[in-house]
């Protein structure tokens, strides 16, 4: 069918209302607290759906369609509804960060995650945890742009096939737009364009969902009869396999582990915890938004059973580079026109939603954690507000780079991203829960865990058949144990630990 007149109108409505509506939130930037965790009169359940905005990228919305669209040979590797084992560890997690992580963040007016391990540990371990932040997050984001691009790509190769670089240009249309608006808005305009870009992707799933029952001669019983003779709708697998991804096990605990790290840890959504009027909203706020991303990722496992059921029929299948191509491909060329577009925008909509909260997150850490205790100590608010919004601009230059280069060794755009997020997630997380529930730890034992757990877990990724579902799990042990060890052989701890409600 082809992306006409109509959707390219519809796409571009979107990608210029929104960055226009972000920029609005301007006036209300007024000091670097305003730029990075706003005013603090937001409603919880916004900044619930901010949180779910910002975890859902491109990624998940083509990635996860190609989970379920795929046939493996062995059904812990995807191929079915195996992936919502690990989704229940994300949920297990939000209540375990409510009561252990969230008490600590509200004692003080913190601004990054990283304050917290300077306050028990010392500058020294702030800065190590900063720094693998800013690393691992630019690495994964670049991932998430070049997701963006092959969208962009089916679209545009789908009119104009003689276009050249069609996945270089997604990625700088996508990369500048963000950066505009997210250098204007800050944590503001993050917040509320999430909320409009959940909206709309969400909306724009359900309207692709609708489409696809129409479209497979019998609707749903013929859909469920081709899934359930491919085994589509299995959801459990007990085996215990540490080199599939996909088990209960691995769900449960690496589930649970993983979204410890990245909401308990990483200041892209901690941010987002920090931007609460107080700790029971922001405990709140968390736990919905696990129920929340449950629903979408049953929704978006559907899409790509549907997918399965209705290239069975006989429709013609698109030569493609790799699964994760499926959906943008049915999109462009099988949904009517307009409907088409407003899918496309969706899928737009979770990548810059994605983007916006890494760049103003990375932007604030390279501010208050590096720069203003490194560099200059004494700069004013209004000079480092200014300095803030250019960093914003930096980083998003770095990110499309990393993105034009992610296209060299990206296979599996999903499984990519999580890997290489949860590398240094393990380190990170060991680190914090050794300030939040040992007396013993010091700073000199938790730099020793972190840097041990990085190198091992860097060869657990280059030498060993080992799934990405336990690399949290994992780097989380090896940094407490030898960070505790080293801190009992090194002497007691200088600052008193961070225990909740103590």
């Amino acid at each position: 069918m082809g992306f006409s007149t109509i959707d390219y109108a519809v796409l571009l409505i979107y990608l210029a209302g929104i960055t226009i509506f972000g920029m609005m939130f301007r006036r209300s930037q007024r000091t670097v607290k305003d730029y990075f965790i706003g005013a603090k009169n937001t409603h919880w359940i916004i900044i619930s759906l901010s949180i779910v905005a910002t975890e859902t990228s491109t990624i998940t919305l083509i990635g996860v369609p190609a989970i379920a669209y795929a046939n493996y040979a062995r059904p812990e590797q995807g191929g079915n509804f195996t992936y919502l084992q690990v989704v229940l560890g994300y949920i297990v997690a939000r209540f375990i960060i409510s009561f252990l992580f969230i008490p600590a963040y509200f004692r003080g007016e913190l601004l990054t995650a990283y304050e917290l391990l300077r306050r028990r540990f010392g500058p020294q371990t702030k800065n190590f945890a900063a720094s693998l932040f800013l690393g691992m997050r630019a690495m994964g984001e670049g991932i998430r742009i070049f997701s963006a691009s092959l969208v962009l790509s089916a679209v545009l190769g789908a009119s104009m096939p003689q276009l050249p670089y069609l996945w270089l240009w997604s990625i700088i249309i996508v990369g500048l737009l963000t950066m505009v608006y997210t250098f204007e808005g800050g944590i503001a305009a993050v917040i509320w364009t999430d909320l409009i870009q959940l909206i709309i992707y969400v909306g724009g799933s359900l309207l692709a969902a609708y489409e696809l029952l129409h479209l497979v001669p019998g609707g749903w019983n013929a859909i469920a009869a081709q899934a359930a003779a491919a085994n589509k709708f299995q959801m459990v697998s007990f085996k215990f396999d540490l080199t599939v991804p996909f088990t209960f096990w691995a769900g449960l605990l690496g589930g649970t582990f993983l979204t410890m790290a990245s909401h308990g840890t990483d200041q892209l959504l901690v941010q987002r915890l920090l931007t609460c009027r107080n700790k029971r909203d922001s405990q709140k706020a968390i736990i919905l938004s696990g129920f929340v991303v449950l629903f979408q990722f049953v929704l978006f496992l559907l899409i790509g059973v549907m997918l399965y059921a209705y290239y069975q029929t006989g429709a013609p299948r698109p030569t493609l580079e790799s699964n994760d191509q499926i959906f943008p491909f049915f999109i462009v060329r099988q949904l009517p026109h307009g409907i088409s577009g407003l899918v496309i925008a969706a899928i737009f909509a979770a990548a810059m939603s994605n983007l916006s909260g890494s760049l103003n997150s990375l932007s604030s850490s390279t501010a208050l954690d590096l720069y203003r205790p490194l560099v200059n100590p004494q700069v004013s608010d209004e000079s480092l507000l200014r300095l803030s919004r250019w960093f914003t601009v930096g980083w998003g230059l770095v990110l499309i780079v990393i993105a034009i280069a992610s296209k060299s060794f990206t296979k599996s755009v999903l499984n990519t991203a999580l890997t290489i997020a949860s590398l240094p997630y393990g380190a990170m997380l060991g680190a914090f829960l050794l300030g939040v529930l040992t007396k013993r730890a010091n700073q000199r034992g938790v730099m020793a865990g972190m840097a041990v757990a990085l190198g091992v877990m860097l060869y657990v990724w280059l030498r060993t058949p080992l799934a990405w579902t336990w690399y949290v799990l994992t780097g989380t042990i090896i940094c407490s144990s030898v960070g505790y060890a080293v801190s009992l052989i090194t002497g007691p701890a200088k600052n008193p630990p961070l225990l909740p409600d103590s």
